[in-house]
């Protein structure tokens, strides 16, 4: 079970990071709202305990990141609107952040590169000189090199909030996605998460990838 506190005093953190302390209106009210995405029914993988692991692993990527407070932020808001049978939610969780930071006190700049960051998080790609993106990406997809049980249940969670995609169409489009990962020529793109992470990730999505194909 998550610790809303911690979040909130997270959030609050990252917030208050950005814009300095008493820079802007109470943070808890923009905690809470997020909160509440994060906690909606139809989410199974994308949920808190998936938000507090980004969270975590970009506290411990946060030495590559240009601005670490930035790339937290952008980890609040990266899933914030999540509806599994909407291919937009990417663009509508950064509409989100650009509507709730100016507000919550971030400057315009800053707003535009949370923003950024979060629309990075549909290919995953970021550039060679994108610090702030290369830490984003890298904690997003950190869950692909967990071991074996853990990864077993973010497989299981992610098929759950696909529930309503029969199985053959399920194992095709989820087959295509790994295929379109493991052609990548590096998942990850920090010195820690290519050390780390990479081998074992490839590992566990090729073990899925003959799964689905069986």
């Amino acid at each position: 079970m998550a610790d809303l506190d911690a979040l909130r005093a997270r959030w609050a953190g990252a917030l208050e990071g950005v814009r300095g302390p008493g820079g802007g209106p109470d943070p808890a009210p923009y905690a809470d709202n997020l909160l509440a995405r994060w906690q909606e029914p139809q989410r199974h993988y994308h949920t808190l305990t998936h938000l507090t692991a980004v969270l975590d692993h970009v506290d411990a990527l946060q030495a590559y990141a240009d601005d670490p407070d930035l790339v937290r932020l952008a980890a609040w808001f990266h899933d914030a609107v999540y509806l599994p049978d909407r291919s937009e939610n990417e663009e509508r969780s950064a509409r989100l952040a650009e509507r709730a930071l100016p507000e919550a006190g971030v400057s315009r700049a800053g707003t535009a590169e949370v923003a950024r960051l979060v629309r990075l998080t549909v290919g995953h790609d970021p550039a060679d000189d994108d610090r702030n993106g290369q830490v984003l990406c890298d904690a997003d997809l950190a869950i692909l090199a967990a071991p074996p049980s853990a990864y077993a249940a973010y497989a299981a969670g992610v098929r759950e909030e696909y529930g309503f995609v029969p199985n053959d169409a399920f194992h095709e489009g989820r087959s295509a996605i790994l295929r379109q990962l493991l052609a990548l020529p590096r998942l990850f793109r920090t010195p820690l998460g290519q050390a780390a992470w990479e081998t074992t990730a490839r590992y566990n999505l090729a073990a899925e990838l003959d799964m689905l194909s069986d």
